[in-house]
C-alpha cells in the first residue's frame, strides 16, 4: 500500500497544541499517530474525531480530562492528521478504518474499561466498535454523530455536503471546519486544519470519507450497522448524548439513542447552546466538563 506521511514541521506551533506525538506501527505497515496524555495507568478516555479533522479537535478537552485524572487517547485516523494517508482512495473502506482502530486500540494499546466520546465518523466507527467489543467499555458520549443504516438515515444537508465534497476542486479542510462551526476560528486554527495536507495528493481519505456512509438499505455496511443496533439496542452500560443546537446533519440525531439505549435512560443529556457540528470547538471545555462528571457519577 502506498502512502504519504506528512512532514513533522507542518506541524510545529500549533496554537493550543503541544502534546507529545506517539506512534503505533500497523501490521499493513502505515503508521497511526494518537494523543496520549494523562496517568498511563488510568481508566481512558478515548477520543475519536470524524472528517476532515484530527486529533486537533480535541486541543480544548484533553487537558482538563488528563488534569482530572483520566488517561486521555486521542487517534488520527488513517489518512488524517499526522498518521499515515494511503494515496488511493480504494484503500479506504468502512472496514479498513474499523480494522486500523481495532489494531491500535485494542492491540498496541490494549485498552480497556474505556470511556469513549465520539463525534462524526469517530460515532460510525466508535458505536461499531462498542458493539462487538462492549466488554472493553465502560460507558459513552454520543455527541453529532449517529450510526447510519441506509435510506431512513439520509437527509439534505448530508446529501449536499457529499455532492461538495466530490466536486469542489481544491478540498479545503479547514474552511470545511470553520463553515460547520459556530465560533469564528482565527485563522492560524483554520490553517492548523489544512496542516495535514500539504497538497490534493494528501486528501485521498478526506474524499473518500462522505462516500463510504452506507445509505442504501441493503448495502453491506448498512446490514452491519443494523446489527450493531441489535446489540445497541441491550446496552445497559452509561451512554449519555451531547448533541449541538446548531448542526443541521444531526440535528435530533440523539432522540434515537435516549429513547433506544437502555444505558442512555435517566442519563443528563444535553443539547449544547451555540454547538455547531463541530462541536469540540464550540463547546469543548463545558464537554470535557461533562465527560468528567459522567465517569465520576457512573
Amino acid at each position: 500500500m502506498k502512502a504519504l506521511r506528512t512532514p513533522d514541521e507542518r506541524f510545529e506551533n500549533l496554537p493550543g497544541y503541544s502534546f507529545a506525538p506517539h506512534y503505533a506501527e500497523l501490521g499493513s505497515g502505515l503508521r497511526m499517530h494518537y494523543v496520549d496524555e494523562g496517568p498511563a495507568d488510568a481508566a481512558p478516555v478515548l477520543l475519536l474525531h470524524g472528517e476532515p479533522s484530527w486529533s486537533y479537535l480535541y486541543r480544548k478537552m484533553v487537558p482538563p480530562l488528563a488534569a482530572a485524572g483520566h488517561r486521555v487517547v486521542a487517534p488520527d485516523l488513517i489518512g488524517f492528521g499526522r498518521s499515515d494517508k494511503p494515496t488511493e482512495r480504494s484503500d479506504y473502506t468502512y472496514q479498513s478504518h474499523l480494522a486500523w482502530l481495532r489494531e491500535l486500540l485494542f492491540e498496541s494499546l490494549d485498552l480497556s474499561a474505556i470511556t469513549l466520546f465520539c463525534q462524526d465518523w469517530g460515532g460510525l466507527l466508535g458505536l461499531r466498535l462498542v458493539a462487538e467489543a462492549g466488554e472493553r467499555f465502560a460507558r459513552v458520549v454520543v455527541s453529532n454523530t449517529g450510526l447510519p443504516i441506509g435510506s431512513k438515515t439520509r437527509n439534505e444537508a448530508f446529501d449536499a455536503w457529499q455532492r461538495y465534497s466530490q466536486e469542489v476542486p481544491v478540498f479545503p479542510a479547514g474552511r470545511i471546519i470553520q463553515g460547520a462551526t459556530v465560533q469564528e476560528l482565527p485563522p492560524e486554527v483554520v490553517a492548523a486544519y489544512d496542516a495535514p495536507f500539504p497538497d490534493e495528493s494528501f486528501k485521498a481519505g478526506a474524499r473518500q470519507f462522505p462516500m463510504l456512509v452506507p445509505l442504501q438499505d441493503e448495502e453491506p455496511e448498512a446490514l452491519a450497522n443494523l446489527a450493531a443496533w441489535h446489540q445497541l439496542t441491550a446496552w445497559e452500560k452509561p451512554l449519555l448524548t451531547a448533541f449541538g443546537d446548531s448542526d443541521p446533519i444531526f440535528s435530533g440525531g440523539e432522540r434515537i439513542f435516549e429513547t433506544k439505549v437502555p444505558g442512555a435512560h435517566g442519563q443528563a443529556h444535553r443539547r449544547l447552546a451555540g454547538g455547531g457540528h463541530f462541536i469540540q470547538e464550540d463547546c469543548g471545555e463545558e464537554l470535557a466538563q461533562m465527560v468528567i462528571d459522567f465517569a465520576a457519577g457512573s
